[in-house]
């Protein structure tokens, strides 16, 4: 039987929704590292409407970043259904690859969000801090399974407090990547 598409938020407030967000829990994406600790993304409203995505993370204690443009899947939709283009691989980005990028559910203050994407093979729990309370982490959780997606899958993500700042040495090879890709790891 054929999952029914996911309900996303609709009137999403695309300026309340910019800033720093810390990845609290993941079914990570293919272009992740599985091992990454203070994995955060930042979101910048551009002029033309297009959101500048900062993805940054740090593995095997070097920092790797992607940065990435965003962009509502249909302009005239009140529906929050995004597409995230990043250029891969990150040593050389030269390769453009879209993904989708859905707010599932958001609370009325902007302090934690559920990300999906329509295949339910990727999932993202967010908050504005590096630590969320375990009833509302719980919440979030039940509303992924109603949404159709494996939270068993989920791997909490590892938040320092306070989080890193500056730049830190970076992963200049993309080494992250490439063994995500190879590896699967």
């Amino acid at each position: 039987m054929a999952k029914k598409e996911m309900e996303v938020v609709k009137g999403l407030d695309l300026e309340k929704y910019m800033g720093r967000w810390y990845e609290i829990a993941s079914i990570p994406s293919r272009n992740q590292p599985k091992n990454g600790v203070n994995t955060r993304a930042t979101y910048t409203l551009k002029e033309d409407g297009t959101v500048k995505v900062v993805n940054e993370t740090w593995s095997d204690g070097k920092k790797s970043c992607m940065e990435g443009v965003a962009y509502k899947a249909e302009p005239s939709s009140e529906e929050a259904k995004f597409k995230v283009k990043f250029y891969l691989p990150p040593f050389l980005p030269i390769i453009p690859v879209v993904g989708n990028y859905w707010v599932l559910f958001i609370d009325g203050d902007y302090q934690y969000v559920l990300v999906g994407e329509p295949s339910r093979k990727n999932l993202w729990i967010l908050c504005r801090n590096t630590h969320l309370n375990e009833e509302i982490y719980n919440e979030l959780l039940e509303k992924a399974k109603e949404k159709g997606y494996d939270v068993n899958k989920l791997h909490k993500t590892p938040q320092s407090d306070p989080p890193p700042e500056g730049e830190g040495p970076k992963d200049t090879k993309g080494i992250w990547w490439i063994k995500s890709i190879l590896l699967g790891k």
